[in-house]
């Protein structure tokens, strides 16, 4: 039976597995951050070397996502997603495993080729086949996986002390999930289904055309920042609190925790508002609150890990309202550049500048991560101030 002629159960079918598919992505995307002081004591390497880890799966994300266009004509979106979810079960087990520091920094080759596919796999059949509200609560999604990723791995530290478990216990989660990928993967692909309708060379024309243009330019920034600042905020958080400030890993764990799940909450709770009180005001009050909450984490008063809480909310809305925005203010054809340009630029921001931030900690100590955050913070405020006053000149 075809997913275009399925009975609304099949549907709802497909659409839950999306969402469970976009929290497998953030399950194993956060464990590092809690797992790495253990990871790094075990294998004796030093602070800037998780740079391997957030480089090799940056790097094999945004191949696999470039080939995902390709990958979906040859084999159809059911046999990507379901061998795609094998791949990131693969390289949880194999991280769960990894005897030498080599071979489980090489399991971040397979978590992003993986991913990449997941996620522009799904994006692509959730905004062709569903409603822009199920598109922001699929990136919810995300944020559940997220959340539950730190606190699998500090339940298995505090309880077994084991990071091992930790990974072991999300490859099990992950292999369920690929066995309903598989049972589900003949309902996925319609037939006639094509990816463009442009030939190479309007592609060409059209790619120039969408780098003139200084709003594209700015967005991708914004996204380039916004995903490294996320992505430094939940993996550098936990060793800051452990091995900075001298809390237990169960309390660092939790707070880190809450980091995750408030940006979740918040992606949901925006959804609904964000309409009445408008996209450009949400984000201009969203980055302001990034800004407080970082300079609070970064300041380390008393009760300020709370601060991570407000951190998460603030940067609930900005990847997708930006995304949202990016249409309406590129238009259309531009757009359909832009937000390729826009994800690869994610990608690339989520892992330089975590990396960065490990040489920044070797050299200059933990305490100049949290600094790093608050200068991050006030770049996207101020990128984003200037992109609505460019709005303004051309309006």
């Amino acid at each position: 039976m075809q997913a275009s002629n399925s009975p609304t159960i099949f549907r709802r079918l497909l659409l839950v597995t999306a969402y469970l598919g976009f929290i497998s992505l953030g399950l194993p995307d956060t464990l590092i951050g809690v797992a790495w002081p253990s990871v790094r004591a075990f294998f004796g390497r030093q602070q800037s070397e998780i740079a391997w880890i957030f480089f090799g799966a940056g790097a094999s994300y945004f191949v696999s996502g470039l080939l995902t266009g390709k990958l979906l004509k040859s084999f159809g979106i059911g046999i990507l997603l379901a061998g795609s979810s094998l791949l990131v079960t693969a390289s949880a087990l194999g991280y769960a495993v990894a005897p030498i520091w080599i071979l489980f920094a090489a399991c971040a080759l397979l978590h992003g080729l993986g991913s990449g596919a997941i996620d522009a796999g799904l994006n692509h059949y959730v905004a062709n086949h569903f409603s822009a509200r199920h598109m922001n609560w699929l990136h919810a999604c995300y944020g559940i996986g997220a959340t539950l990723g730190p606190l699998i791995m500090t339940s298995m530290l505090v309880s077994l002390g084991s990071w091992r478990a930790g990974y072991a216990a999300v490859g099990g989660l992950l292999l369920l999930l690929t066995g309903l990928f598989i049972y589900t993967r003949k309902l996925w692909d319609i037939p006639g289904e094509t990816t463009s309708t442009t030939s190479e060379t309007e592609d060409s024309v059209s790619m120039l055309g969408a780098l003139q243009h200084a709003g594209v330019w700015a967005h991708v920034l914004l996204f380039f920042i916004y995903t490294g600042l996320e992505v430094t905020v939940g993996q550098w958080s936990f060793t800051v609190m452990t091995e900075a400030r001298g809390m237990n890993k169960e309390a660092a764990g939790m707070w880190v925790t809450i980091y995750w799940a408030s940006l979740a909450t918040g992606r949901v709770v925006f959804g609904f508002i964000v309409e009445r009180l408008g996209i450009d005001r949400l984000l201009r009050l969203s980055m302001l609150a990034a800004l407080i909450g970082t300079g609070l984490f970064t300041a380390n008063l008393p009760f300020s890990v709370g601060a991570l809480a407000l951190v998460g909310l603030g940067l609930a809305s900005i990847y997708p309202c930006l995304m949202t925005r990016t249409p309406q203010r590129l238009g259309k054809a531009r757009a359909a550049h832009a937000i390729g340009f826009q994800v690869s630029a994610a990608m690339i921001g989520a892992a330089l500048f975590p990396s960065v931030c490990g040489w920044l900690a070797q050299s200059r100590g933990l305490e100049a991560v949290t600094l790093a955050t608050v200068a991050m913070s006030a770049a996207l405020l101020l990128i984003h101030e200037a992109l609505l006053r460019l709005d303004r000149s051309l309006s």
